[in-house]
């Protein structure tokens, strides 16, 4: 676990004082900034758990604080704080020790090495897969499917039911694979966890130097070398290439930037082989931008995809549209429909600029739990 201490900051310090928050040590904002407040508040813990009392965060003030971190708050994946590739990995962890029959593990690793998890959920012959944070300043939906596979394992180890489907039924026909974090890298540079003036968040920001037009580090959407991940699968790629270049996004960039071939980055390439490993009935690719579903690919109608879309649109009230021409090519749904010719889904959630604040968590969510459950049963 990171070391803290006064002047860290990103999101995990968030983490910490949404801890110390609920457990009624720490009455500031929750800002992500180890100010005195926070140093104050981490002393107090030490000292009732006969910790020396620094106000600094080490190996022993994280074990003291283990329980909590592992659901003896009542909850596991915080959702009123920002995301990062390192909350992602200490709530996969706690999840794994609560629900033993879950399976983690990874697909690869982003440019910086850092490991790209997936979990399993289900024994069922068919084979389903959601994925999210293609886009780096899109993290918001990380958090929906983590509290999706928080909640199903939830309900399937209390014998409960979610969105009224018994979940160890669903247990036992579907298995589903969850990516929840495609681009580790990037949602670590837009959530802060990349401390500014660090030598890569200087790289990126010298990309972004070439687009004064797109906020940094707020609107920066691609991988960590300027490459956006859900511009990469060979689907009409070169279709894409030309949209993309004609807009001016014809270098890596913090958005748009299709590549210099498809699959060359680590992140989509993780994905595609993950795919193809598997025989996916159906697939769900999270972003945020429109309370919308894109269903479809070219000419390509698979089976059912139509009637499961509208069903999807019911559960959630979005609207079931095509995607926009600009943007219809290239993506991961448009690739898994143009290979497979099964049914394949973009999932765009929330209203306003990216990076869509947590505050819309909850309405997201509420949103979005029909759309996950329906699809292990459809």
């Amino acid at each position: 676990m990171k070391l803290l201490k006064l002047g860290s900051t990103g999101p995990m310090v968030e983490f910490l004082q949404n801890l110390l928050y609920r457990l009624g040590y720490y009455y500031g904002n929750i800002d992500g900034i180890f100010g005195e407040d926070t140093r104050k508040s981490t002393s107090m813990f030490q000292r009732n758990y006969g910790l020396t009392p620094d106000g600094i965060v080490g190996n022993k003030t994280w074990k003291a604080l283990d329980p909590y971190i592992n659901g003896a708050l009542g909850f596991i994946v915080p959702t009123n704080i920002n995301y990062s590739s390192e909350i992602l990995k200490i709530n996969i962890n706690s999840l794994k020790k609560i629900y033993p029959f879950i399976e983690v593990g990874n697909i690869g690793k982003s440019i910086l090495g850092k490991q790209i998890p997936y979990i399993k959920i289900g024994k069922g012959s068919k084979e389903v897969f959601y994925s999210a944070s293609y886009h780096a300043n899109e993290w918001i939906t990380s958090v929906v499917l983590m509290k999706f596979i928080a909640d199903y394992c939830y309900a399937y180890q209390q014998n409960l039911s979610i969105f009224n489907y018994p979940a160890r039924q669903l247990y036992e026909i579907t298995t589903v694979y969850i990516v929840p974090m495609v681009n580790p890298d990037g949602v670590d540079l837009v959530t802060g966890e990349i401390t500014p003036n660090s030598e890569i968040y200087n790289f990126a920001k010298q990309i972004s130097n070439s687009f004064p037009q797109i906020p940094f580090v707020d609107g920066w959407k691609a991988n960590i070398r300027g490459v956006d991940l859900n511009l990469q699968f060979p689907a009409l790629w070169q279709n894409a290439k030309r949209i993309k270049y004609a807009q001016g996004y014809n270098q890596p960039a913090p958005r748009d930037f299709v590549g210099y071939g498809p699959l060359t980055e680590p992140e989509s390439l993780a994905v595609y082989n993950l795919t193809l490993q598997h025989n996916f009935r159906l697939v769900l690719a999270y972003h945020s931008q429109g309370k919308t579903i894109y269903w479809r690919f070219q000419n390509y109608n698979p089976p059912q995809s139509l009637e499961i879309g509208e069903k999807f649109s019911q559960v959630s009230g979005y609207t079931l549209e095509d995607t926009p021409y600009n943007s219809s090519f290239a993506g991961y749904k448009d690739w898994f429909i143009q290979m497979y010719n099964k049914p394949g889904y973009t999932i765009e959630v929330g209203l306003g600029e990216n990076p869509l604040p947590i505050s819309q968590f909850n309405e997201i969510y509420s949103n979005n739990l029909g759309i996950l459950v329906l699809g292990l049963v459809v």
